[in-house]
């Protein structure tokens, strides 16, 4: 079956990094896109990045442009989520995502920016 399983998460302070992972089986990594979503409680669960197939065209929210980069290794069968220069309003659950039969979705890793 599928599983994908995040992780990397942290609390880092204001304009740190951190580097998510999300490990894909069950599944043919290398032949479907993959998206990141972050999930605050009490708000709806929101689209950060996607990735093609082959990695070659990437497509970011508006809010973390020029901050946080997508890419995947197919052989590993891992998609990554680089986050640079986080600011409070990253904080939250960052799950990765994928479409086979019906959507897919990791358990999640919790981000926290803070100082």
């Amino acid at each position: 079956q599928v599983q994908l399983v995040e992780s990397g998460g942290g609390l880092v302070q204001p304009g740190g990094s951190l580097r998510l992972s999300c490990v894909a089986s069950g599944f043919t990594f290398r032949g479907y896109w993959m998206k990141w979503y972050r999930q605050v409680p009490g708000k709806e669960r929101e689209w950060v990045a996607s990735i093609t197939s082959g990695g070659y065209t990437v497509n970011y929210a508006d809010s973390v442009k020029g901050r946080f980069t997508i890419s995947r290794d197919n052989d590993q069968n891992t998609l990554y989520l680089q986050m640079n220069s986080l600011k409070p309003d990253d904080t939250g659950a960052y799950l990765c995502n994928t479409y086979v039969d019906r959507d897919y979705w990791g358990q999640g890793t919790q981000v926290t920016v803070s100082s």
